[in-house]
């Protein structure tokens, strides 16, 4: 396993994730200094999703063609420069522009990490290998949530936006050091892979249950902080801690998911499964509220359920040829970004209409559809 890399590709996760996540704790904040309401801040996340999902596309057919190290090194520097106009930014559109631009840098290089990670580790590996990648995104709710939410009583979200700048340059500098020594690989055929045929009949599947996993994860990350400052009075200070437990069921539930992924032999099953648990959960995390322990608990539950699913999909996803794998993962990440647009986009809507009790059905039914798509065919 090459443990360096996948170190500093966590490293670059953590700040990618982290420069959308760290927001959640200050969205009430945000909607007041920039003079916007919350629902059209909360939705700051849907735009950087569509510029993520553009660029992503885009980086993984690049990188196929012309090598990963420049998408691995840019677009972490470029999503640090970007931070640092989210900070800088005194309006509401101009914030709007620094987390679209923002979006797109991290979308260069998100899919591209996990075509690196997948190109030097063998298929029985790639579950673990891509669950600590993935460990990085669990990580920013773990440390960079709680951390942002007790630091940003001081140093305010704006504060918070140049931190994640700064980890977002130490991953730059991390994947620069540990890709030196180039992959090798096999001989390519004569002819060139194309995008249509990368996207076949199963690849087209699994993507489509990356969308539905993507938005049962999103609408926790998105609206469970301030679920918890509406429904039980907190502070950003004081969902840290709740956060903090939360996450940690989502680093358990990844690395588990790993172990799962390599050992059973059928991935899919495991998706399926964990989808189908993911789904009761949900139903009860939003509309039974007895206390606050209580619902940090069931919150723990979902988001372990919820995670072992992610490296079973994503090792099913890298076990394509050497040659489109890229395409293929940055197509994913591209995916995804339509499920955290469905999170936060419509997750908005159903919280101005039904209020946060209408996330458990919203949920549910994304999982449920997610675990029929797995066991539709072999």
């Amino acid at each position: 396993m090459p443990w360096a890399l996948l170190a500093a590709a966590c490293l670059g996760m953590f700040a990618a994730s982290s420069s959308g996540t760290t927001r959640a704790p200050f969205l009430i904040d945000m909607a007041r200094d920039l003079g916007a309401s919350l629902p059209l801040v909360a939705n700051l996340m849907a735009l950087t999703s569509i510029s993520w999902g553009i660029t992503s596309l885009m980086a993984g057919a690049a990188s196929d063609r012309w090598g990963r190290r420049p998408f691995l090194i840019g677009g972490p520097i470029g999503l640090a420069l970007c931070l640092v106009g989210v900070a800088a930014s005194p309006g509401y559109w101009s914030v709007a522009l620094a987390v679209t631009l923002a979006g797109a840098f991290a979308g260069g290089f998100t899919g591209v990490i996990m075509t690196e990670a997948s190109a030097r580790t063998v298929d029985r590996q790639r579950g673990r290998a891509l669950g600590w990648v993935m460990a990085g995104q669990s990580l920013s709710l773990l440390v960079g949530v709680p951390l942002a939410a007790w630091a940003g009583s001081v140093i305010g979200w704006r504060g918070v936006s140049l931190s994640v700048g700064a980890i977002a340059l130490l991953a730059a500098l991390g994947l620069f050091a540990t890709t030196l020594r180039p992959v090798a690989v096999r001989a390519a055929s004569a002819a060139r892979p194309t995008m249509r045929g990368a996207m076949t009949g199963p690849v087209l599947r699994l993507l489509a249950m990356g969308v539905a996993e993507r938005v049962c994860y999103g609408v926790s990350v998105v609206y469970f902080a301030t679920f918890l400052q509406v429904s039980y009075g907190l502070t950003p200070a004081g969902v840290a801690i709740p956060l903090a437990v939360i996450a940690l069921g989502n680093i358990l539930g990844t690395v588990v998911g790993g172990q799962m992924a390599d050992r059973l032999p059928n991935r899919l099953h495991v998706f399926a499964g964990a989808m189908v648990g993911s789904a009761l959960i949900a139903l009860v995390l939003y509309t039974w509220t007895p206390g606050l322990v209580t619902t940090v608990a069931v919150g723990f539950a979902y988001i372990f359920v919820n995670a072992t699913a992610r490296p079973s999909l994503m090792a099913a996803l890298a076990n394509v040829p050497d040659e489109v794998r890229g395409t293929v993962l940055g197509l994913n990440v591209t995916s995804a970004s339509f499920g955290w647009l469905g999170a936060t986009a419509i997750g908005g809507w159903v919280m101005v209409s039904f209020g946060f009790a209408g996330f458990g059905p919203l949920a549910a039914g994304s999982a449920l559809i997610g675990a029929a798509l797995a066991l539709a065919r072999r």
